[in-house]
């Protein structure tokens, strides 16, 4: 926890998985650590601290000592063969530096019982660290409901399970803003599906019990206005 200065209460500090890559800025062209900021807008309106986290292997253990909860970002696919599976051709790029710390840094964060946010690939990480599959890529004609295109949200309505976590957060019925094209293929023992897109791909799914683990395969930190979840994460860390 950190203070937030002349009040002397304190707020949780939420850790954000973040690419690690190439990237412009000013004058430089260098290899860099960066995430959207419309993830750190929404722990900041939501009353918490955002931090970004590189991925670097090894260090998951040290970050759940320091974060009050774990925000699992969105970003490129999973490795296959994290899961067992052989590449598809439509898989894209590994990133071998992210597979690694996230996979780590999800099992350290259960361990510890801190509360986790998983956002996209975060849900696929989630999934995947538990011993789920992943479906690789999403055919036509779901695909467009999906990816319209890249650099583009689909947008659509999700429906979610009566009496869970999620349903306590947004309802019933949710709208999604998405950019995917692989979902979850055999969900992982214990978790729980809790929310599903009209042609049935699984949109969301919690792990049941006393800690705040949920996971959702659209984007709320890009839902204009909509800080639902992060304020959810955020109260469960405090």
């Amino acid at each position: 926890m950190v203070s937030n200065g002349s009040s002397g209460s304190r707020a949780p500090v939420i850790g954000l998985t973040a690419y690690a890559q190439r990237a412009r800025f000013g004058v430089w062209d260098t290899e860099s650590v960066v995430l959207h900021r419309n993830y750190v807008d929404a722990v900041s309106r939501a009353g918490g601290v955002a931090v970004l986290l590189p991925p670097v292997p090894g260090t998951a253990e040290a970050v759940v000592r320091a974060v009050d909860g774990i925000v699992l970002s969105g970003g490129p696919d999973v490795e296959p063969a994290r899961y067992g599976a052989a590449r598809a051709a439509e898989t894209g790029p590994p990133a071998e530096d992210r597979d690694g710390f996230e996979l780590e840094l999800a099992r350290a964060a259960l361990d510890r019982g801190l509360p986790i946010l998983g956002v996209c690939r975060g849900l696929q990480i989630l999934n995947t660290g538990l011993g789920g599959t992943l479906e690789q890529h999403i055919e036509d004609p779901r695909a467009p409901t999906h990816q319209p295109a890249p650099g583009e949200f689909g947008a659509h309505e999700v429906t979610v399970a009566p009496g869970s976590r999620l349903s306590g957060v947004l309802g019933e019925r949710a709208g999604a803003r998405c950019h995917h094209h692989q979902a979850i293929g055999r969900l992982a023992e214990g978790l729980r599906a809790v929310a599903h897109a009209g042609d049935g791909t699984i949109e969301g799914v919690e792990l049941p019990g006393e800690s705040f683990v949920l996971a959702v395969q659209w984007h709320p930190e890009a839902a204009r206005g909509d800080d639902r979840l992060f304020e959810a994460l955020v109260r469960e860390c405090v």
